[in-house]
């Protein structure tokens, strides 16, 4: 995609999410509603499931997915995770261990996206 009209911090922070979310602004933007539930919660792991969420949630604000899923603020990683129960925010960090989870989670949202 060519960016000559953005500048080199435009350019750079393009498909990022840079962090200083405030409270009101994860709330708004990054809310589970009852339907996000029904295709978070048949993940069977935590890691997954925060996962999962992290991309389901930045695709909607951004528009698009991430190229690293986990290129995210921690305040909106522990967000999620508060809203799923899920008590350690950091396992979001074994989301990749297995090469095909992310790839096919992004596969799975477009799908029930359409």
């Amino acid at each position: 995609m060519p960016v000559e009209f953005l500048s080199d911090e435009q350019a750079g922070a393009y498909g990022r999410l840079d962090s200083g979310f405030t409270r009101a602004e994860l709330e708004r933007y990054f809310f589970l509603d009852d339907v996000d539930w029904t295709w978070v919660t048949p993940k069977w792991r935590d890691h997954n499931k925060l996962g999962f969420a992290v991309q389901l949630a930045t695709v909607r604000y951004g528009g698009r997915f991430l190229d690293d899923p986990l290129d995210v603020p921690t305040e909106l990683v522990e967000y999620l995770a508060e809203q799923l129960g899920v008590a350690d925010a950091s396992c979001v960090k074994s989301y990749g261990d297995r090469e095909k989870t992310p790839p096919e989670h992004s596969w799975e949202i477009r799908q029930k996206d359409q």
